[in-house]
């Protein structure tokens, strides 16, 4: 069996607990896309972690991990991941990187950096991690693949093509010292001595398990509506975090993914530029951010306040579309109980007319929420495990969100950690 996890939202749903969970049952965990740009908080008793390179199954002795060629590798941050969790006294994680994955060097990181200082006001929220520049160079064919790093002469030459244009605008663009060729080959080069253990044919590793009836968990990063595509561009990612993609970064055959779990809070949340109709403001905001997940709703990358909001039908029910979910899950369900009553955005209102589906963007900046209020159940939910132990006025709004989503709800969180979750269905 093949499943793919996936965000439904902007990100930031709680994948990273239900791939930690899921994982127990998997033969392999792969990463198929994005970089160390966002990450996956897990809760487990080994503690409490921040991945954001190394696939969601490390915890799981039995498990190979894998990274994908449809990952930005950046050597740097991975390392330093890997070694931070090592030193936390997890036993070193079965772990192959494909060596066609391509690699995210730190002048990516700079030309991000700069080129955000420079839009000011006008910037898309990136994460200065260099995901836009790498993923430019991807699709220009001045990238670099994890195997080149390997022969010194190929890299310098490869790196001397691709610093031509960018020394340019390091002078006269950003007015910042130009790139050396020779210095990141050798810092590079580097990186690839140390990567070589890891670097494998990963494509063949996975349809060899696929062949084999092996269980192979996909792990998405951030959700549909940042999806390049599909999503609020411009404010989106630079690569695709949908299942459909799945196939292409993991390198396994599209036929082969059987279940889609698309994951979404309870509420709705946000990290980044880009539109949120829903979005809640001042006290009412600062409330429900402060009291979201095990330590309020931070960003596990940048520690960035995320916006907050009430549930949003619409851009879930378009979220499962996209993502092609044959299930979902939904996180944080105990957040919500300090609530009287809890407003759920079932419609949005677009130039006095009522629309149920999510426009492109220029019309998203336009809309407004049409919400209607459901009872709150005012009882501590975290922990419960048992659907039948959950008050009537919760089970009553899951129901009435998988109705408005249009897509069953298997599992419900009701706390940060592994065991507490409810089966459904």
């Amino acid at each position: 069996m093949i499943r793919a996890i996936v965000g439904a939202n902007w990100g930031d749903e709680g994948k990273g607990k239900l791939t930690d969970l899921l994982a127990e049952g998997s033969d392999l965990v792969v990463r198929f896309q994005g970089g160390a740009n966002a990450g996956h908080t897990i809760i487990n008793e080994h503690g409490k972690f921040a991945l954001h390179l190394l696939p969601s199954g490390i915890f799981r002795p039995q498990v190979i991990n894998v990274i994908g060629p449809g990952v930005a590798l950046d050597p740097e941050a991975f390392f330093r991941e890997l070694d931070e969790v090592l030193s936390r006294g997890i036993k070193h994680p079965s772990l192959v990187i494909s060596d066609r994955a391509q690699v995210l060097m730190d002048f990516h990181i700079l030309l991000d950096t700069l080129e955000e200082e420079r839009l000011g006001r006008r910037k898309f929220g990136s994460t200065k991690s260099g995901i836009a520049p790498f993923y430019s160079d991807k699709f220009a064919k001045v990238g670099i693949q994890a195997c080149q790093l390997l022969d010194r002469d190929l890299l310098y030459d490869r790196l001397q093509g691709s610093l031509v244009k960018k020394n340019v605008l390091m002078e006269h663009l950003y007015h910042h010292a130009p790139l050396s060729a020779e210095e990141l080959t050798e810092k590079y080069y580097a990186f690839g001595q140390r990567l070589k253990p890891f670097l494998g044919d990963t494509t063949k590793i996975l349809n060899d398990a696929h062949k084999a009836g092996k269980s192979i968990l996909l792990e998405g990063q951030l959700g549909a509506l940042r999806d390049p595509d599909h999503g609020i561009y411009p404010y989106t990612t630079s690569s695709s975090p949908l299942a459909g993609y799945a196939a292409v970064g993991a390198g396994l055959p599209p036929y082969a993914i059987t279940e889609v779990l698309a994951v979404t809070k309870a509420y709705s949340s946000s990290v980044g530029a880009g539109y949120f109709p829903s979005q809640l403001h001042g006290d009412e905001a600062e409330e429900l951010r402060k009291r979201g997940g095990d330590a309020g709703e931070y960003g596990a990358k940048t520690g960035r306040p995320r916006d907050v909001g009430w549930f949003d039908a619409v851009a879930t029910r378009y979220g499962c579309l996209t993502q092609g979910a044959t299930a979902c899950a939904m996180t944080n369900l105990d957040v919500l109980s300090y609530l009287d009553e809890i407003p759920v955005c079932v419609a949005y209102q677009l130039d006095g007319n009522i629309i149920t589906h999510f426009p492109a963007t220029p019309d998203l900046a336009r809309v407004t929420p049409v919400y209607e209020t459901l009872p709150g159940w005012k009882t501590d939910v975290r922990g419960v495990t048992d659907e039948k132990a959950l008050p009537e006025a919760c089970r009553a709004y899951v129901r009435f969100i998988e109705e408005k989503i249009q897509t069953p709800i298997t599992l419900l969180s009701t706390g940060p950690r592994r065991e507490e979750i409810i089966r459904r269905g």
